[in-house]
């Protein structure tokens, strides 16, 4: 296969980046040294986490000057995500650090105001540019199509200001502010969305750069003003792994945190099993999820963590599901069997090489939070949100928190923050608090869920994946008034979760609350619903979701 170099400088999941290069025929080269860049046609530059940090970690490795002298011979350069940031004047995210130049402009933070930051999810690239008689492309992005962006810096757009100097620019909206989500001239093309996690999309305009395909145009029908804009509602399939009675790796689900089977010849023994991992996360992806999480609830205590089977499945499922996967359970300070000291930060560098885009910390996260506040509500730099935040940036660490309810008789009878529910429990308590629990649910904490979502915003982590075990597996719907008082607590995105038994509980919790995205489990595991079915009812409804575009 035609070659492309690669240069990696810790910069999170590159290997779907290679297995998206793999997918549309070219084979990966990696630039190894400053001398490399020399000999190097094609250069891609991939980039997650922090500003400041990856071009440090470029200038100290003295790849600045060689990167600069590639874009300037002309060769084909592109950048992805941080490294389209690094294209800039500078960035607010770390103003000392000065970026490469190439465009006068600087990146921004977004305005957290009315929405959520990060920005996280699936959204337009526009070219604005475009002939709504005579749309073009450039590099095969289609007004129709949506690419996954994940980032708190942008650089805001200005119409006409990089255009007149010869830029090729596509943007995208978030809330009220439009930014650039692809920029080419000549040699050059960056994009701040992940074309690797872009499902079909992406890959298109890998292949397209790869290809020197730089413009193209669409059919009349793809023009900008045909198509919707903005943010799409996510909609995440998660799969609860673990290991069966047999010893096999298996996708279970519970009620109320519950595995094993209620009826038959081993009633309350045998680990329900749903099917097989790498297979169930290809098929929730050919039906348009949005992103697949893996949660591991096996502790794998006696193999070594460089062997543990979730790696495994996390590389064999990046070769085929071109969206997000995040892997939760086990990312925490460890001890290895042979002895060795192993940092949260290195457990996640290991699921991150194996093809995790994010990671989801749970019983650690509630006991940060606890030591937090103890503390003064100071942070120690040292706890796994800390350090992993730091090293790739907030965008990569979601925290999963399963609270519960307690019901009192008014808002005096505790110390924590309570609702007014419209459900009063039996004893006709009609007022509520959220307790966190950690070990699966098995352990209740004196700490309630917004306590813990400010503190672990505070440490750094990106998105709130927020579970409810007294909705877990009833199919009744998700706790609206729980994910309503969690996102009026906090900035970060939220992901709802537990609860939802049919279609119509997604468009509800759209509707009646500001979620960010929403996830489903035994629905789709049962095959009662598919997520393609859910997303069609969705946009029956009037949201704005993807929809699942055919092999290229």
């Amino acid at each position: 296969m035609p070659t492309v170099h690669l240069l990696d400088y810790v910069a999170g999941n590159v290997r779907s980046l290679v297995n998206a290069i793999n997918k549309v025929g070219y084979d990966v080269e990696w630039i190894k040294s400053p001398e490399d860049l020399k000999n190097a046609e094609k250069l891609i530059l991939p980039g997650v986490g922090h500003f400041g940090h990856c071009i440090s970690q470029l200038s100290e490795g003295g790849y600045l000057g060689p990167i600069r002298q590639h874009i300037e011979s002309g060769k084909p350069f592109m950048g992805i995500c941080v490294g389209l940031q690094a294209l800039f004047q500078g960035s607010e995210e770390d103003s000392d650090v000065p970026g490469l130049g190439v465009i006068p402009m600087r990146m921004q933070k977004f305005s957290d105001i009315t929405k959520s930051v990060p920005h996280i999810g699936w959204n337009s690239a526009i070219n604005t540019g475009s002939d709504i008689s005579k749309p073009q492309s450039f590099y095969g992005l289609s007004p129709n199509s949506k690419y996954y962006y994940v980032h708190t810096y942008a650089a805001l757009y200005t119409a006409g200001a990089l255009e007149k100097d010869g830029w090729s620019v596509a943007t995208a909206t978030y809330g009220d502010e439009e930014f650039i989500g692809a920029i080419a001239r000549g040699n050059i093309f960056a994009t701040q969305f992940h074309p690797e996690k872009s499902g079909q999309a992406g890959l298109r305009t890998i292949r397209a750069f790869l290809d020197g395909d730089q413009t193209q145009t669409l059919p009349v029908e793809a023009a900008p003003g045909k198509t919707a804009t903005g943010l799409t509602r996510r909609i995440i399939a998660c799969l609860d792994v673990r290991t069966n009675d047999a010893g096999d790796l298996v996708v279970t689900k519970g009620d109320q945190y519950d595995v094993r089977e209620k009826s038959g010849v081993d009633a309350g023994g045998q680990v329900r099993n749903l099917g097989k991992p790498v297979d169930m996360a290809k098929k929730y992806y050919e039906q348009g999820a949005d992103e697949v999480t893996f949660l591991n609830i096996t502790s794998f205590r006696n193999c070594p963590v460089a062997d543990t089977p979730m790696l495994e499945i996390l590389r064999r499922t990046s070769e085929t599901v071109f969206v997000p996967l995040t892997i939760g359970g086990g990312i925490k300070d460890t001890v290895d069997t042979d002895g060795t000291q192993i940092s949260a930060l290195d457990v996640a560098t290991m699921y991150f090489k194996s093809g995790a885009d994010k990671v989801s910390i749970g019983s650690d996260a509630v006991i940060a939070a606890e030591e937090y506040y103890a503390a003064g509500s100071k942070l120690s730099g040292k706890t796994a949100i800390e350090t992993i935040s730091k090293a790739y940036g907030n965008q990569a660490v979601v925290v999963s928190v399963d609270p519960k309810r307690v019901y009192v008789q008014s808002p005096e009878d505790t110390k924590h923050h309570t609702i007014k529910t419209k459900f009063p429990n039996s004893a006709g308590q009609s007022y509520c608090w959220y307790q966190c629990t950690i070990k699966g649910g098995r352990e209740t904490r004196d700490i309630d869920v917004r306590q813990l979502a400010r503190a672990v915003e505070a440490m750094g982590c990106g998105e709130l994946l927020l579970n409810c075990i007294d909705k877990d597996g009833s199919n009744s719907g998700f706790d609206l008034e729980l994910i309503n008082d969690v996102k009026a607590a906090i900035k970060i995105p939220v992901i709802a979760s537990s609860g939802a038994g049919k279609p119509e509980h997604f468009a509800e919790v759209f509707n009646q609350t500001t979620t960010d995205a929403a996830l489903g489990a035994g629905m789709f595991h049962r095959g009662e619903y598919t997520v393609s079915e859910v997303k069609d009812y969705l946009g029956e409804k009037g949201f704005l979701v993807r929809k699942f575009e055919a092999e290229i």
